[in-house]
């Protein structure tokens, strides 16, 4: 019997002749993959001319083979006709591959809502006050020598919250190619400035809207505009280039898959722990990967320290009754960067908490640099306060309190 993700490849093979998938490659080793996928290669096809069009329309006349090798991650992306699909799916194994999956449809999480602001009027935004992070400033913390991956819809590296915050940039094309030579820092929406700044924005006369002002962003122009699973997958393994030790995703598939699963316990394996937001679908939902164990995920809360109510939460049976998000962080009329101006503006969601937790773990890396990532997890899990009783069952636990992660590191 095929699965849920498969089956609907069977409808998208019938209407257009041809359907994608995502397949696992065998594993070596903890974080290393036998990638080559040459026995599988033969399944694949270029497909109808609306599904290869889409998937590789950035390669011109010579689109090139209709799948393409992720080797640090491990997974091959591709196209296949009926015949491919029936030679994979019941023959997978013999060829090279673990496991077969239809495509997830990967999606930014939106804010919930958007305020215009002219400017900071205080010198810490709210969330940087609750969450203390100016008392490990005085310890002369700001995330200095500590990059973290920031997965978005980009960044304006003009703002003048992020000059001199950006390590790296890139964008991929249709197939998660690289694009090269990497284009100046820009932004193709307004979601990825708002999150950057949160991580490590630079303070403005005075005004702070980073967590940790110090930090590099590696940030990948990767969601929205199309072909979003490929962009993210070449995202995720040009992050793993790149030095960093936190990843900061503010995106994923609503509901509990399995996709990616391996992919972010690799990003583990390599040191790099990842910060996922879990959605803005409320009471009752999640959103993979930011719903695995292996991730650290976040959920929204206000000034007074309630779950918002769009916050996603869900219970999980098949891990012993396991609660999302881990933890909750400020996402409610979040102060940020605005693109392509120099000025600010609010947002509530998920994707706002989820930098919060992300810039706190850049400072905690700076403070203890040999420091695992399940030491620096198990330290801010641990700081984090207890929900209030009417929020109970809608987060594992509270705000983080950064003072005493630092001590419980």
């Amino acid at each position: 019997m095929l699965s849920a993700s498969l089956s609907q490849c069977l409808v998208e093979l019938e209407a257009i002749g041809s359907t994608q998938v995502l397949v696992e490659l065998p594993e070596e080793s903890p974080g290393k993959t036998k990638a080559t996928g040459k026995s599988l290669s033969g399944v694949f096809s270029a497909g109808k001319e609306s599904q290869q069009g889409a998937l590789a329309s950035s390669h011109g006349k010579n689109p090139g083979p209709p799948y393409r090798i992720f080797p640090k991650l491990g997974v091959m992306l591709g196209t296949v006709d009926t015949a491919g699909f029936k030679e994979l799916t019941e023959n997978g194994g013999k060829l090279g591959a673990s496991r077969v999956y239809g495509t997830p449809a990967f999606s930014l999480i939106k804010p919930s809502m958007i305020v215009p602001a002219a400017s900071p009027t205080t010198k810490l935004t709210w969330g940087l006050k609750a969450m203390g992070v100016d008392l490990l400033w005085k310890e002369g913390l700001t995330g200095k020598g500590v990059r973290v991956a920031h997965l978005d819809t980009g960044l304006d590296g003009n703002h003048p919250a992020l000059q001199g915050a950006v390590g790296a940039f890139a964008e991929f094309d249709m197939m998660g190619t690289l694009m090269k030579p990497a284009p100046a820092a820009w932004d193709s929406a307004e979601h990825g400035t708002h999150t950057a700044a949160t991580i490590a924005g630079r303070p403005v006369r005075g005004k702070h809207v980073g967590v940790a002002p110090g930090a590099l962003l590696a940030s990948a122009l990767c969601i929205e505009g199309g072909q979003t699973l490929a962009r993210v997958l070449g995202a995720l393994e040009w992050s793993l280039d790149q030095k960093v030790k936190v990843l900061s995703m503010s995106l994923g598939f609503r509901g509990y898959t399995e996709y990616f699963l391996r992919i972010v316990r690799i990003l583990r394996a390599n040191g790099i722990l990842p910060i996922i937001a879990s959605g803005n679908e409320g009471a009752g939902t999640s959103r993979s990967p930011g719903n695995y164990v292996e991730s650290l995920s976040v959920g929204a809360l206000n000034a007074s320290r309630r779950i918002a109510d769009f916050s996603s939460s869900q219970e999980f049976a098949r891990t012993k009754d396991r609660l999302v998000p881990d933890l909750a962080g400020p996402g409610v009329g979040i102060l940020s960067a605005k693109p392509r101006t120099k000025r600010y503006q609010k947002m509530d969601g998920t994707s706002m908490a989820t930098p919060h937790i992300a810039g706190l773990a850049a400072l905690l890396f700076e403070a203890r640099p040999k420091a695992t990532v399940d030491q620096v997890e198990a330290a801010i899990r641990g700081a984090a306060g207890p929900l209030k009783p009417a929020d109970q069952g809608r987060a594992t636990a509270g705000l983080p309190d950064a003072a005493l992660a630092l001590k419980l590191l």
